[in-house]
């Protein structure tokens, strides 16, 4: 009964996302596609989605470094929020990039 049901809202699924292909008019003279933004869009998922696994990694190294030796905690949080920052500024620049290609 699994099975059946995963086949039916995936063939469910298929049948919703083609119906707007069905959808639109002839025109006369088809225009063509701007892939800037399509593209930009999966740019800055692909940089948002590395930079947090960056994060994700730069965190636990830290929290590693400060279980092993806690008298250098300062340190170790200086280097990890600047670390955390200069991670964090090359999505925003990816975002700028973006916004002015497509604007």
């Amino acid at each position: 009964m699994r099975k059946v049901t995963i086949v039916f809202f995936a063939l469910l699924a298929i049948l919703l996302m083609t119906m707007p292909a069905y959808a639109q008019g002839g025109s006369a003279a088809p225009q063509p596609t701007n892939w800037v933004p399509i593209a930009s869009g999966f740019g800055i998922a692909i940089a948002a989605g590395l930079a947090g696994l960056g994060q994700g990694r730069v965190g636990a190294a830290a929290c590693e470094a400060m279980a092993r030796n806690p008298a250098a905690r300062p340190a170790i949080q200086v280097a990890l929020i600047l670390g955390l920052a200069f991670i964090e500024s090359l999505v925003l620049f990816t975002l700028v990039i973006i916004f002015a290609k497509v604007v």
